[in-house]
């Protein structure tokens, strides 16, 4: 009986949270326009964008460590004077 509860607490509370939502987007002409999952869509895509992003960096970043870390362990032969 108490999970019955928890459930139809649940849903009325995503209910009345997708009504504020549309009621805050579109107004009084909420009926008239639906909103649907595309706020959540868009919320995925932009995390999933910006862990691409800080991927990246992190790349970016390792891969200049570690070419600096090369280049102090190798560093370049010395020119001679008679060279130039």
């Amino acid at each position: 009986m108490a999970r019955e509860y928890d459930t139809q607490l649940i849903e009325s509370v995503a209910v009345r949270r997708a009504r504020m939502r549309e009621l805050l987007l579109w107004g009084r002409q909420r009926r008239v326009r639906a909103t649907g999952d595309g706020f959540r869509w868009l919320r995925i895509g932009l995390v999933l964008a910006a862990v691409a992003c800080a991927g990246c960096v992190g790349w970016s970043f390792l891969k200049g460590v570690i070419a600096d870390q090369q280049k102090a362990r190798n560093p370049p032969p010395a020119q001679s004077e008679g060279a130039r």
